[in-house]
């Protein structure tokens, strides 16, 4: 019996460029990613069916959308749930070039006079500052404890967005005039204590070993939940801030602006930054 192949298979998508993820997988088990002798991995263009994907409002809230499109676009990555933060901007910078090409245009504002002014950003360059980044593990705080990172994965960044969506939405619920104040109170407690819930939950999962001053290393998750709980608000407040500090280390570089001759007559620094991020008005192309 032949077997019969589709004349339409040598059209399909081929890989459009390889990467080195800043993490160089050092964080994934075999379920997770599947390493390359070299490195690097292949990043396959999206599909029609991906975009459609990336332009549904709900999927992109929960998530689901982001995830079914790096699956489809990174063979390697084999659940994007457990990607870390370290490697989400380098894999969609990936697959926005993969994509559309190599060129993403951006629009800001300019400072002082708040002018809207549009630039042309050079995401391969993006992508190899992105690939130099050396990322630092541990962090040590004045008192002498030693933190290592565990970096947050789309599943937490996600359950952490899906809560704050939630605390807008209960927001608009207290400054609804139609409630008592009794009403209004108890809404904002509720959106309060989930508020706290989130951050404390967002700084125990970024811990995976305490080494105390004494040297004693402790990875027990009770025994951390338990510190966090417990320790002094400044030894906590010192831990969380060196932890965010460490969290965003790959995250896209600003662009540096620098203002004509014309703007610094009007009152613009001769150079300021701008973030570069991704959404539907740039992503598409």
């Amino acid at each position: 019996m032949t077997e019969n192949t589709n004349p339409l298979q040598k059209y399909y998508r081929q890989p459009a460029i390889y990467i080195k993820l800043p993490s160089a997988g050092r964080y994934y088990d075999a379920d997770t990613y599947t390493p390359t002798e070299t490195g690097e991995i292949p990043i396959l263009p999206m599909t029609a069916k991906d975009e459609l994907s990336f332009k549904t409002p709900d999927a992109l809230i929960n998530g689901q959308a982001t995830v079914d499109v790096i699956k489809s676009c990174v063979p390697n990555l084999l659940d994007p749930w457990k990607m870390v933060n370290y490697d989400t901007d380098t894999i969609l910078l990936a697959i926005r070039i993969a994509t559309y090409g190599e060129t993403m245009d951006i629009s800001y504002r300019v400072p002082v006079t708040n002018t809207m002014q549009d630039h042309s950003v050079n995401l391969p360059a993006v992508l190899e500052q992105l690939s130099k980044i050396k990322l630092e593990d541990y962090a040590t705080t004045t008192k002498g404890f030693k933190v290592k990172i565990a970096p947050l994965t789309y599943k937490n960044l996600t359950k952490i967005q899906i809560a704050n969506f939630e605390q807008q939405k209960l927001q608009g619920t207290v400054m609804d005039s139609t409630l008592t104040e009794e009403q209004k109170q108890t809404a904002f407690s509720k959106s309060w204590n989930t508020l706290n819930m989130v951050n404390f939950s967002l700084l125990v999962d970024s811990i995976s070993e305490v080494t105390t001053p004494e040297g004693q290393s402790v990875t027990d998750r009770q025994q951390i939940i338990e510190f966090c709980e417990k320790a002094d608000t400044k030894t906590i407040k010192e831990i969380e801030e060196k932890l965010s500090a460490l969290r965003v280390q790959a995250q896209t570089p600003p662009l540096k602006i620098k203002a004509t001759e014309e703007q610094i007559k009007l009152g613009v620094p001769t150079s300021f930054e701008v973030p570069i991020t991704f959404d539907n008005s740039n992503f598409f192309g």
